[in-house]
């Protein structure tokens, strides 16, 4: 039977990268089974979830090529064509990310982390963490 639990993550920047593998980690202490995949899902259109490598400086990196992606066209969103860049930036990263775990502790590589990627701050986001065997 899959657990699930609700997470509230603040923001502070229009653009931002904020590492929640330890929030991840912290929730798989009492969940069971003790191995099995979690999810990471993200119900909003403007920010998005990703494992990557956190070094200094690799953050903003990840933000400014995001940002340089994108063509200068003429955006139709209907209430905010600003606001369109960031729904386009979130899809291509996606909502959710799955990463198994053992012995309650994600399986992640030496230099991956989880990080929510907020591409329309600052905000509060909500975060579903879900765990099944």
């Amino acid at each position: 039977m899959a657990q699930m639990k609700i997470l509230a993550v603040e923001t502070r920047d229009k653009d931002q990268v904020i590492d929640i593998t330890d929030t991840v980690a912290g929730y798989l202490r009492d969940v069971e089974p003790e191995s099995g995949l979690c999810t990471v899902f993200v119900p909003h259109t403007t920010c998005a979830v990703a494992a990557m490598d956190l070094d200094p400086g690799t953050d903003l990196d990840l933000l400014e090529a995001l940002r340089r992606l994108l063509p200068a066209i003429r955006y139709r969103h209907p209430h905010n064509p600003d606001h369109a860049p960031d729904h386009i930036l979130a899809t291509l990263i996606g909502p959710s990310l799955t990463v198994p775990y053992a012995h309650r502790r994600l399986l992640l590589g030496t230099w991956q982390r989880i990080v929510l990627v907020e591409l329309d701050g600052p905000r509060r986001r909500t975060l579903h963490l879900t765990c099944s065997g």
